[in-house]
């Protein structure tokens, strides 16, 4: 790996920043202070900089976090918090959502390094199921279930949703499980049927469910179980 990316990687500084870190002689590597921001390294360098030594993470994470209100699943808008504020220089670097929730969405995010296993969640070819529990403004209707079942035709699309499973909790709360992940769908799902989501909270992912031991802004590692259950997919 080249240097520079490494140092970016490490202290959230942007490669250009990297470069002049380099050029003021604050990075040693090895106990040599190095300029070139192309020399290349390995893990079993020692790199310091400002005689604070940065750490190699291994690939291969995987993570559950528990999504507050108010957070996007970007790196950064400009505009919101994002959920990587949560995770410590150098991981939240370099992960990546596996699939995004609405800023005003809570609930179950999974995060990772490793791209392969993060597109077999959100390949569209894969429909990987998502339970949301949803809090509607008006009471649930009867034909709700037989029309999200059949599918739903949402404004400006061409093809009607793939069958949907209601479970419905009490008048105003359902459990919806779906297996897209289109452009606010459930929003819109429920906008098409005449009723208005007040709020959205997903809970499960394909076998994953969110851990109730988490608070809001809190993670954990995924089990060895949950990282395979995607495996087949």
């Amino acid at each position: 790996m080249r240097l520079d990316k490494f140092i970016a990687e490490n202290t959230g500084l942007t490669r250009s920043q990297a470069a002049k870190v380099l050029k003021s002689g604050v990075v040693t590597v090895n106990g040599n202070i190095e300029k070139s921001g192309a020399a290349k390294i390995s893990q079993e360098d020692e790199i310091y900089y400002e005689d604070q030594k940065l750490e190699w993470v291994e690939e291969g994470q995987y993570f559950m976090l528990y999504k507050p209100q108010g957070y996007i699943c970007s790196h950064d808008d400009g505009e919101y918090p994002t959920v990587f504020q949560f995770f410590d220089y150098p991981l939240m670097t370099k992960l990546h959502t596996a699939g995004r929730l609405d800023v005003d969405t809570t609930g179950l995010v999974l995060l990772t390094d490793d791209g392969k296993w993060s597109h077999r969640i959100t390949s569209p070819k894969h429909h990987c199921e998502k339970t949301y529990l949803v809090t509607l403004a008006d009471p649930v209707e009867d034909f709700y279930a037989q029309r999200l079942a059949e599918g739903i035709l949402l404004r400006g699309e061409k093809e009607p949703t793939l069958p949907a499973q209601l479970e419905i909790l009490d008048d105003y709360n359902v459990n919806l499980t779906i297996s897209e992940g289109r452009y606010h769908q459930v929003k819109r799902m429920f906008a098409a049927l005449g009723n208005k989501v007040e709020a959205l909270h997903r809970w499960r992912i394909g076998d994953v469910v969110l851990d109730e031991r988490l608070e809001e802004g809190e993670f954990r590692s995924l089990t060895s179980e949950e990282i395979a259950s995607f495996n087949g997919k």
